[in-house]
């Protein structure tokens, strides 16, 4: 009997983190709030064009400091899909997926907690906010 203890209890584990996986998966119909922010240097503008497959959120001129949003609820099939394009007034630009349903992974869900992504402009590349630690992370390199 002690030595099935520990198999029992991976059994657990396993299970247990199967269903907190499940949990946070972006699920259909859940309610997301995407952010683009303009943080970069000397007031320049960004200008931002973002849309899905079925919504054209149109284009964006944004000054130091603010920012464009959106609200949405993932589609009921699961493929909702969001992508922007952003340049900078010296032309470099980059586009860049502001929102898919995760499959594989939970890397986005993670980050954006609460289902509120916030995406930075910044002069050296775009930024995802990290919400659990309130850091900005890494995505994109200006070209």
């Amino acid at each position: 009997m002690e030595g099935r203890y520990p198999k029992h209890f991976l059994v657990f584990l396993f299970v247990s983190s199967l269903a907190i996986v499940e949990q946070i998966e972006a699920v259909p119909l859940s309610k997301w709030q995407i952010h683009v922010r303009n943080e970069l240097s000397n007031t320049q503008m960004l200008f931002v064009h973002c849309k899905s497959k079925n919504d054209d959120l149109g284009e964006h001129n944004l000054s130091v400091g603010t920012e464009f949003n959106w609200r949405f609820r993932v589609n009921i099939w699961d493929t909702t899909l969001y992508w922007c394009y952003l340049q900078k007034p010296n032309g470099q630009s980059v586009s860049f997926d502001a929102f898919w349903v995760e499959k594989d992974s939970i890397w986005l869900y993670y980050k954006c907690l609460e289902s509120n992504c916030t995406w930075k402009a910044k002069d050296d590349g775009i930024y995802l906010r990290n919400n659990p630690d309130g850091r900005d992370v890494f995505v994109h390199k200006w070209p």
